[in-house]
């Protein structure tokens, strides 16, 4: 039973030191902690940590301040080679390599032609460029015009169906097919595209039919709506220069002022028509830049590349073919697929993409535990890591791209930091030991893909059959309200009432999810069998923005927050029985949408070829299979498998109740094992 006691210290500070389970815990005046949290998070959040992006000196200054306030409270921190942090590589830029090595050379005869014409080298940059979506690779390889590069079971639409583009480069169109139709069975791109006409679904498509490579070109209705477009600006600029200089003349005797004003207005909308002007008299069929279709990429060994469509009329009547307007409009038409070999058709180069490598961290601090449970664990953590400077390249969900200023995540998640440390020295500064063992973690690279977690969980300093449970805290700065998002309550048979309980002392007026999953580092802990908390105070406009700021921050918000979870703590530690872990049905990462049920969940911390698995939902196809955690899928039926996009692909040309062969690396090994699919979830 939890029993209070109010006491007073000077300067009309009022101290609350509460007892949990009879133990006392003597805590800071309220004023002293939000004097913690802010100097801290200032800190975290400022310029000079440079959004602690991947690869920035300002990430391995948050994690150098992190480390040296866990040694200041006293906690053992020399866990890795002396040190609290462990360490490991990731990709931190992707850029587009040498020029000579970026290269493309049409060889192709006409189809009555005797001979081979003369090789015409391609121009970087002009008509065609490499694209950092794909990988670094030297070929001479056939074409094969495969339309939108789409394969749906609804609609049914194959545009691979009876051709065989194995080794082959494939030039596929951009979007998808009936745009300006309504009506579309693709939806005519209202409200918004569908998913197939997304440049991961149509890499993954081609690499699973086992293309040598993409040769991508804008779509004709794209080029169309953007001329349409700057037509109908050119005549609302003219119409509003006619207007305003009509309104000047009709004024009587204006001022300098107003004469100064009405100039500056003129300047700009001619400045305005001439460049709309310009872009009319230029070519809209431009290829995309290096960084175009994101940088994101699977595949470090498939070249992906952007041509004109003019590149690709010549190699059409090469193989006397309908030039790309005539075969997107008999496309357009059914929908009907137009695909074919090129023949006579040939391409040799070779495309660079370097991608750079950074040492990144996560920073780990202990405080043992003491008595017979002093070898079970319980993980406190956050993530440090933020965007950077956000836009293309970030890894992130940016929804900035516009911008390079530096987003300083001050909620997201310098908040969740913060409340870490603050959590760490309450339990560092007590005079008696947990009868657990504690451990907090700040990962790294959780934007990214959870991968600091991912790596943990691997590689855990702790043994995970010991770990009983993980609390984890993201953006926790923007509390409105009391209202408090706690996922993970149904994890463990304890949990829902335990936070129920707890709350009293609060009021927070909670959210309560049950699952385990969720796009923070908790997850890489569930998918362990690990019972989970996550600590939550919604998503805001300034969300991956570099408007993220410091001075938004609810200071005493988190600081109630800090007390609930360290009283959350406080209880699993000590309590007799580890958490009771469970299963919360519906809550696999990977969700099934309109396909079959397979029951993966994802790895993103694993690089390589092929589909790597953190581990699998019990009880799933997957699990009944035998698949199993450190599993790396490179085949699914016949379809091969480079990603978790081309992996998603293939699943979708199955149904329920299908057995499927599924090739998985284990180790050093290669095993088959097949898997009878579910319904969809």
């Amino acid at each position: 039973m939890r029993k209070f006691m109010v006491t007073w210290a000077g300067r009309g500070v009022l101290l609350v030191v509460w007892a949990i389970n009879g133990l006392l815990l003597a805590g800071d005046a309220a004023d002293e902690v939000v004097a913690r949290l802010t100097a801290d998070l200032q800190y975290l959040a400022s310029d000079e940590l440079e959004g602690r992006g991947i690869g920035t000196k300002g990430l391995d200054k948050a994690a150098d301040h992190i480390a040296a306030q866990f040694a200041k409270m006293g906690l053992k921190t020399d866990l890795f080679d002396g040190t609290p942090f462990q360490k490991f590589e990731m990709t931190a830029a992707v850029e587009q390599g040498p020029q000579d090595k970026n290269a493309l050379t049409v060889q192709f005869a006409a189809a009555e032609a005797t001979a081979p014409a003369k090789p015409r080298p391609l121009a970087l940059g002009k008509e065609f460029q490499t694209l950092g979506v794909g990988g670094t690779a030297q070929f001479e390889a056939p074409v094969a015009f495969v339309g939108y590069g789409i394969t749906a079971k609804e609609p049914q639409f194959d545009e691979y169906a009876g051709l065989d583009v194995k080794d082959k480069l494939v030039i596929i169109l951009r979007k998808e097919p009936q745009q300006s139709n309504p009506h579309s069975v693709f939806g005519g791109g209202r409200p918004r595209p569908s998913q197939h006409a997304l440049f991961n679904r149509k890499i993954a498509n081609a690499f699973e039919h086992g293309a040598a490579g993409i040769l991508f070109v804008n779509d004709l209705h794209d080029l169309q709506q953007r001329r349409a477009g700057d037509e109908k600006a050119w005549r609302e600029a003219v119409d509003k220069l006619v207007e305003t200089r009509k309104a000047f003349a009709e004024q009587k005797e204006p001022t300098a002022e107003e004469q100064a004003k009405h100039r500056t207005e003129i300047n700009r909308l001619v400045e305005v028509i001439r460049a709309i002007n310009d872009r009319l008299a230029g070519d809209y069929d431009q290829v995309l830049p290096f960084d175009g279709a994101g940088t994101d990429s699977s595949h470090p060994k498939f070249p992906v590349f952007f041509v004109k469509r003019a590149v690709v009329d010549d190699l059409l009547k090469a193989a006397a073919v309908p030039d790309l307007a005539t075969l997107e409009k008999e496309i357009d038409e059914g929908p009907q697929p137009r695909s074919r070999d090129l023949k006579g058709v040939t391409l040799a180069g070779q495309s660079s993409v370097v991608r750079k490598m950074a040492s990144v961290k996560n920073v780990v601090a202990v405080l043992e535990g003491e008595g017979p449970l002093a070898n079970e664990t319980v993980v406190v953590g956050a993530h440090y890591d933020h965007v950077g400077r956000g836009g293309p390249g970030s890894g992130s969900l940016a929804v900035a791209p516009w911008t390079t200023d530096i987003h300083n995540g001050a909620d997201d998640n310098a908040s969740g930091t913060v409340s870490l440390l603050e959590v760490a020295r309450r339990f560092a500064t007590r005079s008696e030991k947990p009868r657990r063992r504690l451990v907090f973690i700040a990962f790294t690279a959780e934007e990214r893909g959870l991968l600091g977690s991912a790596r943990y969980v691997r590689e855990p300093r702790f043994a995970l059959e010991n770990t009983v449970a993980m609390v984890n805290m993201d953006m926790v700065g923007r509390l409105q309200d009391d209202k408090l998002i706690v996922y993970g309550t149904g994890t463990a048979t304890e949990f829902d009432p335990l936070v129920n309980e707890l709350n009293k002392k609060y009021e927070f007026k909670l959210t309560k999810h049950p699952e385990g999953f969720g796009p923070s580092d908790h997850s890489s802990f569930y998918a362990k069998q690990i019972p989970v908390f996550h600590f939550f105070t919604g998503t805001h406009q300034d969300y991956h923005r570099p408007s993220d700021d410091f001075d938004k921050i609810n200071y005493a918000g988190m600081t109630k927050i800090a007390d609930l979870v360290s009283d959350v703590v406080d209880s699993i530690t000590k309590a007799d029985k580890r958490p009771e872990y469970k299963e919360v049905k519906g809550s696999q990462a990977m969700r099934g949408g309109d396909r079959p049920y397979f029951g993966s969940i994802p790895d993103f911390g694993q690089e390589g070829q092929g589909y790597a698995l953190m581990g699998v939902v019990k009880g799933s196809p997957a699990d009944t299979a035998g698949l199993k955690s450190g599993d790396i899928i490179v085949k699914l039926g016949e379809s091969r498998v480079g990603s978790l996009d081309d992996f998603d692909s293939a699943l979708r040309k199955f149904k329920a109740g299908d057995k499927v062969p599924v090739t998985v690396k284990r180790g050093e090994q290669m095993v088959t094992l097949t898997v009878i699919l579910a319904p969809p979830r």
